[in-house]
């Protein structure tokens, strides 16, 4: 089995460049990507309470884990080794497209994890302090931080509950039953559609369904 992982830390990100980057690499490794698991999660938050933790509970010997980046896991070095302690332990080989790095049980693999962690977990308070000092320079002439009021809110909303507009989908509602449930517009909808390619998969399906219904229907009993 090969799975696809996408992360993005919030609602304004799109996973759509991290799905076409590991597809590109798959085809070059002619290799097929099974399925993809897509989900809206800060790096920091620990992966027993995201969707990967229970996709490494799901994954067996031999399985393929495929990420852009290794911060796709995490952003905090103790959880890229607990990550990559479970994959090695589990016989999960683990590819990563932009460093080209492919980790597996070799003793090569086990430096390499140790090694990239702590380079990702030195870059990242690196970008912070620079960010920290940007953000106190602004703040030191005058300008105002912080987003808009409401902004995102209503696609926040979208990407926190996917899984039960997908349901909903799959169940036979309409794209207008499920903005009126959660209250939001069709173009907030669409965002998510672009953002999340198993809810653009469900719509399709159920247009498909609707579609194969309807020629039933005129092709029923009765027609001449």
């Amino acid at each position: 089995m090969v799975t696809g992982y996408l992360r993005v830390s919030t609602g304004k990100q799109h996973p759509a460049n991290q799905k076409d980057e590991i597809e590109r690499f798959a085809a070059r490794k002619n290799i097929t990507v099974n399925r993809w698991v897509v989900e809206v999660a800060s790096g920091s938050k620990s992966e027993k309470d995201r969707k990967l933790g229970r996709l490494l509970k799901t994954m067996q010997s031999g399985d393929i884990l495929i990420i852009t980046e290794i911060s796709r896991l995490s952003r905090t070095l103790t959880e890229i080794m607990s990550i990559m302690g479970r994959c090695l332990e589990k016989g999960i080989i683990l590819y990563t497209t932009k460093e080209g790095y492919t980790f597996d049980n070799t003793i090569n693999s086990k430096v390499l994890c140790f090694a990239f962690g702590l380079v990702a977990e030195i870059e990242r308070n690196l970008i912070s302090m620079r960010t920290k000092e940007a953000l106190a320079m602004r703040k030191a002439e005058g300008v105002r931080l912080g987003r808009r009021p409401g902004s995102f809110t209503k696609t926040n909303i979208l990407m926190e509950n996917s899984d039960q507009v997908i349901s909903m989908l799959r169940r036979g509602h309409s794209i207008i039953d499920v903005c009126r449930h959660f209250g939001v517009s069709r173009e907030t909808f669409r965002k998510l559609r672009c953002s999340v390619p198993e809810v653009e998969e469900a719509v399709t399906a159920a247009a498909t369904t609707a579609e194969s219904r309807h020629r039933t229907s005129r092709s029923g009993p009765g027609r001449r």
